[in-house]
């Protein structure tokens, strides 16, 4: 089966394993055909992972080809040496791909302060360019804690946007929190990529909360090799929104110990930046996700999220709806059946609506449940 990368024109992917994690797939490449115009978007968290750094130094002058991806060991905390790793890494990619180095971006992800093992991945990049194809199983290779692939394509005329993307932890809304890689084979200069990537980021990565925790090495990167042509920026604006939207909700799905997607709509806020927190705030509150995974229409707690977001606004001119059933009017509660309540809150995924009645601005932020499975995973991640 085609991935959603090898959809876009010119570009190519794998997917193997190289011997970091004990069975499962740890090195993922993508590559494309022709120079790429790119940009990227990176973690605020202000411990940063050697990858981090060196795909930064590589995308000063706007250009990519190809990104190597390991999983299983994050390379953060490890002084030069970790510096070092990664770029060694990217020229032996480079050789074997027949490029320049600096045109090679490097992420890594997995446990903090262990070094990466320099010999397996050379043996797993060696004769790479000839694995190269057009189901790549990237996707996979690049997981973590993730118990699913997450993939999105979308088409503009002859042009496609294809991204993937991993997060089931540390995952909360000050980008980047997570990794994503979204390829096009759209035409469009360095400038106009940097300007579209932040205003998606802006409405999907940064609106999503998995566990509140920011992580040290992740980033969303965006390559355009151009081969497809030129077409409408605002058509491939919305189509980029799409796919980074679709990605943000697979990693909310997927969060640790999730059961289910809390999406919450902030509407007629008096200006975006209260839009943003007041809806993030929500996301954010645990004892919401805990009310959430128990089906417990305990609303009082969106109420006090609300009021902790550091957002101005008048509590009793709230409503407050669960699916399509009304739960506060005018910041009281209204009389509802509980019955049929609990039942929207038991779906798959749970729509939150709160009409401040304040303004014309809106936003929605993404996040999920909480159980006793999270607790679990990440108090026997390491070992």
């Amino acid at each position: 089966m085609t991935s959603a990368i090898g959809l876009v024109k010119g570009m190519k992917a794998l997917g193997k394993k190289c011997g970091i994690k004990k069975d499962k797939p740890d090195m993922g490449i993508i590559f494309s055909e022709k120079p790429c115009n790119a940009t990227a978007v990176y973690t605020s968290n202000s411990v940063k992972g050697a990858p981090l750094y060196v795909t930064k130094e590589h995308l000063k002058n706007g250009k990519a080809q190809a990104i190597v991806i390991t999983s299983g060991v994050a390379n953060v905390c490890t002084g030069k040496k970790g510096i070092e790793d990664a770029i060694e890494t990217s020229k032996y990619a480079a050789k074997e791909l027949g490029i320049n180095y600096n045109d090679v971006l490097i992420a890594s992800t997995g446990i903090i302060g262990h070094y990466l093992p320099m010999e397996r991945i050379r043996e797993g990049l060696s004769g790479i360019k000839e694995e190269l194809s057009k189901d790549g199983n990237v996707a996979e290779a690049i997981l973590t804690t993730d118990s699913c692939k997450k993939e999105a394509v979308r088409k503009i005329g002859n042009c496609t946007i294809g991204g993937i993307a991993k997060g089931s932890g540390m995952v909360h809304p000050n980008m980047a929190t997570m990794l994503a890689f979204i390829c096009t084979d759209a035409d469009f200069s360095h400038d106009e990529l940097k300007a579209m990537l932040k205003e998606s980021v802006n409405k999907s990565f940064n609106m999503l909360s998995v566990d509140m925790d920011t992580s040290t090495s992740d980033m969303c990167i965006l390559m355009a090799n151009g081969m497809a042509g030129k077409v409408a920026r605002e058509k491939f604006q919305k189509a980029l929104d799409e796919v980074c939207i679709e990605l943000a909700k697979k990693i909310a799905s997927d969060g640790e110990g999730a059961t289910k997607i809390i999406e919450v709509q902030v509407k007629n806020a008096a200006d975006m930046e209260s839009a943003k927190k007041l809806a993030k705030s929500v996301v954010c509150s645990n004892l919401v996700k805990c009310a959430v995974y128990g089906n417990d229409p305990n609303w009082g707690r969106i109420l006090c999220a609300l009021g902790n977001s550091g957002a101005d606004f008048d509590e009793y001119k709230v409503d407050l709806y669960y699916g399509n059933i009304s739960i506060v009017k005018n910041g009281v509660r209204v009389g509802f059946d509980y019955k049929k309540v609990k039942e929207v809150m038991a779906k798959e995924e749970l729509k939150i609506t709160v009409d401040m009645k304040s303004g014309k601005e809106s936003a929605i932020a993404y996040g999920c449940d909480m159980s006793e499975e999270y607790v679990k995973e990440n108090s026997l991640y390491s070992t």
